[in-house]
């Protein structure tokens, strides 16, 4: 984690805007308004992790104990125990829990979710499943933007794969089932398929600790793990607001002057993050003619409030050609990354 001194914004920054939205938001909602948003811009997507702690430790340190929290809540997901982690900091500052999903909350985003004591999510918002998708350095690797990056393994993966030799190709022999194992593990790390099975254990047991505060029966707590964590068959899938309604989930629909509030903040993230604007180094060097290069700062997620000091989470560097050495001779780009973390911004006049 890297956190660096405070940065004044200019008048015209965005998030002046949105202070005042969620100024609007605190009084409909009679609540403390705290935004987390992560980025899925392509090539600069930004996860949930153990960093994001202390920017929130910061704000809820300046908001102190209070009534009620509600948390706007926008991402792809992450650290499980980072996401179980923030929920427990959350609850010592609030006695009411209450998480807002513009968008989507998935993965990770989703046990956020289901440590709230109530949820709106707009019509066009979705959970998704929380089975372990595990991301570490003796995973499978693949080159992405000519960088080696881990793969991630999921735990329906791994289960798919012997369920499609065991059922779908009605293979029963042990010593087959045997060398299939073995052919897996030529491709996958054992202590990574040992990771995953791990690690769905222990997300079992967070999500029915977190829904125990919203729902009494524990059949149906159960009911609802077992689909978030397996049932669903796929990490891909998505839950909109009817479905998790249907689950037993305890899900609000926003009133109109909510749900306007939300989009227009939505927007404002999506915007600034520029989430349709695939990032590649050479594009925007051919874009701005610098063949010299040219320096850089990316935001890649919020922590903002109506409190004092904001957090960005920042990718800052330069990039610059240069040439490669083939035969013949041709251009290559070199990013070099300065800086990468959370960074305190003051809040806008």
């Amino acid at each position: 984690m890297v956190l660096t001194s405070s940065l004044k914004p200019s008048n015209s920054s965005p998030r002046g805007l949105r202070n005042k939205l969620y100024a609007e938001l605190e009084s409909h909602l009679d609540s403390e308004v705290l935004s987390f948003v992560t980025s899925e811009r392509r090539g600069m997507d930004t996860r949930i992790d153990q960093d994001c702690i202390e920017p929130f430790v910061d704000i809820l340190d300046q908001i102190g104990t209070t009534q009620r929290i509600s948390l706007i809540l926008h991402t792809s997901g992450g650290d499980t125990l980072a996401a179980w982690r923030l929920i427990n900091l959350l609850r010592m500052f609030c006695t009411e829990l209450h998480v807002l999903i513009p968008s989507m909350a998935l993965s990770a985003g989703t046990l956020i979710a289901l440590g709230a004591d109530r949820v709106t999510m707009t019509r066009q918002a979705v959970l998704g499943p929380i089975d372990p998708s595990i991301s570490e350095l003796l995973n499978p690797q693949a080159e992405i933007h000519g960088q080696s990056t881990p793969v991630p393994v999921s735990v329906e993966s791994v289960r798919g794969y012997f369920n499609a030799a065991r059922d779908g190709l009605g293979i029963n022999d042990s010593e087959q089932l045997t060398e299939i194992l073995v052919n897996l593990t030529n491709h996958v790390h054992p202590l990574v398929l040992g990771s995953i099975f791990r690690t769905e254990a222990q997300i079992r047991l967070l999500a029915r600790k977190l829904l125990s505060k919203q729902i009494d029966d524990v059949d149906a707590v159960e009911s609802i793990v077992d689909f978030f964590c397996s049932d669903s068959g796929s990490h891909d899938y998505t839950i909109n607001r009817k479905e998790a309604i249907e689950l037993g989930l305890k899900i609000a629909k926003p009133s109109d002057e909510i749900y306007d509030l939300l989009r227009n903040i939505h927007l404002s993230f999506m915007a600034e993050l520029k989430v349709f604007e695939p990032y590649t180094a050479d594009s925007i060097l051919h874009s701005e003619q610098n063949e010299d290069g040219t320096s850089y700062s990316i935001p890649r997620g919020f922590v903002e409030s109506t409190r004092n000091g904001d957090y960005t989470y920042l990718s800052e560097g330069s990039r610059t050609f240069v040439r490669v050495r083939e035969s013949p001779p041709k251009m290559g780009i070199k990013d070099s990354r300065s800086f990468e973390g959370w960074r305190k911004q003051e809040k806008p006049i």
